[in-house]
């Protein structure tokens, strides 16, 4: 056995380690001073932002509570927009008149508080998601100022404010069926596009992932592309309309190229595909000269082009041309469509290298296929305006058009 002797723990202390007590909440006494800051200076908001800077109060902690105090004038009861007890000033956004004159001046102090506490943003999303999703609880006018003071706080790019924020809240079930949140968007549009440009608030809009959901902020029983156009013309917001308008085109353009490319890719017969087109020209309004420009898309996305074989490209061209025509003739019923198709395939050929020594033998297989008529080739070849490789098409389709001219002297 060793000698050694044993350590023991005898007189030794052991240190403990001190709770960090944290100190209760106190957001009345929070709201309270803010609120006094407010009646000392008289509602003068640069002299307010002044006192707020210099003050030691504790933002960090009370963030919500403080921009309670901005838009109501002092605390608000927990899930409601009902005052809480305590000191309230005057001097809010909620208080004063439904001009946009009016409310930029908070916009703007708003945005100094944030340059220096840039932390509060979240908490000024907080607050603002409180208050739209209880739009019901506020009067008329007061969701104007919410309106307004939104429209101005994106117009003044207010500190990274997300879209989000404002616009998913919004579509809350009870709300949207009241009409209050189409009231509100309604409002928020008109007083935006004030200072901004609609490319501005469709930007906000694809940012608050709304832009293609629009029609969501209507009541269920007002939900169509039609009360959309009535509702918003009424309103003055006739771009906001075009735009949609020109959006639904597009969608119903895309869906009719998606299914006729199913169709002639399955090789389905050919009086079937033109009923489809039919009746979908039809149901969606499609302008004829559009619907020309995408057949002629569909067709030629659908050849299996060769990557160097140049006779092969051409067989496949024209093998497509000629399976096709009956659907092309269908709807090329006029010089003015016609003269359109020859500046899509000239486009294409323009565009695409393999196509680039194809445009002679294209036309003429359209030609042979009574798809394009002898005066509208001559047309495009002596008054064509499409400048895109013009020079170029026009001499290789030369011997053609000389063979059109000495066959019609013939006659």
């Amino acid at each position: 056995m060793s000698s050694k002797e044993r350590p023991t723990l005898g007189g030794t202390r052991i240190k403990t380690r001190k709770r960090n007590i944290a100190a209760p909440l106190d957001p009345a006494a929070f709201a309270d001073a803010v609120v006094q800051i407010y009646l000392d200076n008289a509602g003068d908001l640069e002299l307010v932002a002044k006192n707020i800077e210099s003050s030691d109060l504790n933002f960090s902690r009370y963030g919500d509570t403080f921009f309670e105090v901005v838009f109501t004038g002092g605390r608000t009861q927990p899930g409601t927009t009902k005052p809480d007890e305590g000191e309230r000033h005057p001097y809010s956004i909620i208080e004063c008149e439904p001009k946009r004159e009016v409310i930029l001046p908070s916009v703007i102090y708003i945005q100094k508080i944030l340059r220096r506490k840039p932390f509060l943003i979240k908490n000024l999303e907080n607050v603002m998601q409180k208050f739209l999703q209880s739009l019901e609880l506020f009067e008329e006018n007061e969701r104007k100022k919410l309106a307004i003071f939104t429209a101005l706080a994106f117009s003044q790019k207010l500190s990274g404010l997300p879209p989000e924020t404002v616009f998913q809240p919004l579509l809350k079930d009870n709300l949207v069926a009241k009409g209050l949140v189409l009231s509100f968007i309604t409002d928020f549009f008109k007083e935006y596009l004030i200072d901004n440009s609609l490319d501005d608030l469709i930007s906000i809009l694809k940012r608050g992932k709304v832009e293609d959901n629009l029609l969501e902020f209507f009541p269920p029983t007002k939900r169509s592309n039609e009360s959309f156009s009535e509702h918003f013309s009424k309103e003055g917001l006739v771009a906001l309309v075009e735009y949609n308008e020109k959006k639904i085109f597009e969608v119903k353009l895309k869906e009719m190229k998606s299914a006729l490319t199913t169709q002639i890719t399955e090789e389905v017969d050919i009086s079937e595909v033109i009923e489809n087109v039919k009746v979908r020209v039809r149901d969606a309004k499609l302008p004829d000269i559009e619907v020309v420009r995408v057949l002629w898309d569909v067709l030629m996305d659908a050849v299996q082009w060769s990557g160097k074989n140049q006779q092969q490209n051409a067989n496949s061209a024209l093998r497509q041309v000629k399976t096709w025509a009956e659907l092309l003739n269908t709807f090329c019923t006029t010089g003015k469509l016609e003269l359109e198709l020859m500046y899509k395939v000239q486009m294409q050929c323009y565009e695409d290298a393999k196509l680039m020594k194809l445009f002679p033998e294209i036309i003429r297989s359209l030609y042979e296929q009574d798809v394009l008529a002898e005066d509208t080739i001559l047309h495009w070849f002596r008054k064509g305006t499409n400048t895109k490789g013009r020079q170029t098409f026009v001499k290789a389709l030369e011997p053609f058009v000389n063979w059109l001219e000495e066959a019609e002297e013939e006659e």
